[in-house]
């Protein structure tokens, strides 16, 4: 384990210098008391460990059984619900756990990004789409099943510290997910639940075990606020090729999301894997559907056809002629923005690519400025998913989610944790229908700075209440699944 125990120092060290960059010129204080348990808190759980101490378990039902689909209106509205009951304490949880996982993403998607190089050979990447909350939310969810010592490491790989090993220098792993909860709600709250929906942000948790294992209730009924639709189901894993065909046809027909394409692996010997699916939709305001698809260029001599969307309007913009890229803020809500950066060659998209999913990215939004823009991007339904222990491995910590993991308040049973999937949907649509020519024509004599994406790009969901970046990621072919 000292590897590991290395690594995990330098994650710390290395989160907290991207913090103290991040805070620019002014003093930050990080109120990391805002998510230790209390002092009562402490005194509770010991209280609660002496009078009950075996927590109630069950048998998670066959996959099998009939299940209702999600309601991803419902779980919008319950969002935004818990985001009017938001005090200032709540808020600035929500802040500390935005830029906690802002910071784990930035890491997670450069390993990331170097495992799709490498599997493909290629100089860079061949595309990804990530979301850090998910990301986050997933590690945080075995904090809250772990003991000592994986508690203690995983606290750590989240971003904070323990000073040592008093209750009240430990996560409260319901105080971070009641910030996730918040953090998810202020992207998608635009005037109440009544409003419009133009952002839709859904999370899943698939809980697969094999037949016999039980799990504790506590731990699956304190995942809620990060994924409220949380599906236990048991099925027999012993053959990893059909328990995948039938674990991905349950949760296409619960979600009803169009995915494409195998979105699970099953390792033999697995007792449990735990699935974590997102869907974001978020429609552009004032941006209209071309009638005619247009050129993608995938590379120099390759282009692709793809439905684009277009809109014209004032947005924040920046030019940064010294790393020859440019980028675009275009707002999606009350406080959700979409930020758009383009190279100005192509080729230099690894590089830029490089520098903007780290710290710079916080600091490149202070210099954009209003502009009139004509914006032209492609229509996006992207969808990545990845093995969050391959990225662990990755990153040189194999063993924090492995057999060697304490996971014992999770299950009291034979727990051997396989696949421990991330899953994203992502689309992206105009809000207002088809473009005539006739409209296109008008747009067009309007005096503003044409931006078209029609090469490689990348792209985040940036919440400025947070802080939080929802999603990162690189559009190397619009017509392709990352």
């Amino acid at each position: 384990m000292a590897p590991a125990n290395v690594d995990l120092k330098t994650t710390i060290l290395c989160l907290l210098s991207l913090a103290s960059l991040a805070a620019g010129d002014r003093v930050y204080i990080h109120p990391f008391h805002l998510l230790f348990y209390s002092q009562s808190s402490c005194a509770q759980l010991e209280k609660t460990s002496a009078e009950m101490p075996t927590e109630p378990t069950f048998t998670p039902v066959p996959i099998q059984a009939k299940t209702s689909p999600v309601d991803e209106q419902a779980l919008r509205d319950q969002l935004v619900l818990a985001t009017e009951k938001l005090g200032a304490e709540d808020r600035l949880r929500a802040s500390e756990v935005g830029m906690m996982a802002n910071f784990m993403g930035f890491r997670m998607y450069k390993t990331l990004s170097e495992a799709q190089s490498g599997a493909s050979g290629a100089s860079g990447a061949s595309g990804a789409v990530l979301s850090p909350m998910a990301l986050f939310g997933t590690l945080a969810s075995f904090y809250l099943g772990a003991l000592d010592p994986t508690a203690s490491q995983l606290q750590a790989f989240l971003g904070v510290p323990g000073k040592d090993q008093d209750c009240t220098s430990r996560l409260d792993g319901h105080k971070v997910f009641s910030a996730l909860q918040a953090i998810q709600g202020l992207l998608v709250t635009q005037g109440g639940v009544s409003s419009q929906a133009r952002l839709l942000l859904s999370t899943v948790v698939g809980l697969f075990t094999a037949p016999g294992l039980r799990l504790k209730q506590p731990f699956v009924q304190g995942l809620a606020p990060f994924a409220p639709a949380v599906l236990p189901r048991s099925l027999d894993l012993s053959n990893p090729d059909l328990a995948a065909e039938k674990i991905n046809r349950f949760m296409q027909a619960v979600t009803g999301w169009r995915m494409k394409g195998p979105l699970v692996g099953v390792k033999a010997g697995s007792t449990l894997l735990f699935n974590t699916h997102v869907h974001f939709q978020g429609k552009m305001k004032g941006f209209s559907l071309l009638a005619e698809p247009q050129e993608f260029w995938v590379d120099n001599s390759t282009s692709v056809s793809v439905h684009v969307l277009s809109g014209t309007g004032t947005f924040q913009h920046w030019s940064d002629p010294q790393n020859n890229f440019s980028m675009t803020r275009v707002p999606m809500g009350e406080s959700a923005a979409l930020l758009l950066i383009q190279p100005s060659c192509p080729s230099d998209l690894d590089r830029v690519e490089a520098l903007a999913f780290h710290h710079d990215l916080l600091t490149w939004m202070k210099n954009l400025s209003p502009c009139t823009i004509r914006l032209t991007l492609p229509q996006l339904e992207l969808q990545g998913s990845y093995d969050l222990q391959v990225l662990l491995a990755q990153a040189k910590l194999p063993t924090l989610l492995s057999t060697e993991a304490t996971l014992g308040k999770i299950s009291d049973g034979n727990l051997r944790v396989g696949e421990v999937l991330n899953s994203v949907l992502f689309e992206l649509k105009a809000d207002e229908g088809v473009q005539t020519p006739e409209s296109a024509q008008q747009l067009g004599a309007t005096e503003a700075l044409e931006v078209t994406l029609n090469s490689p790009f990348l792209f985040a969901i940036h919440e400025r209440n947070s802080g939080a970046l929802h999603f990162l990621g690189r559009v190397d072919n619009p017509l392709s699944t990352v």
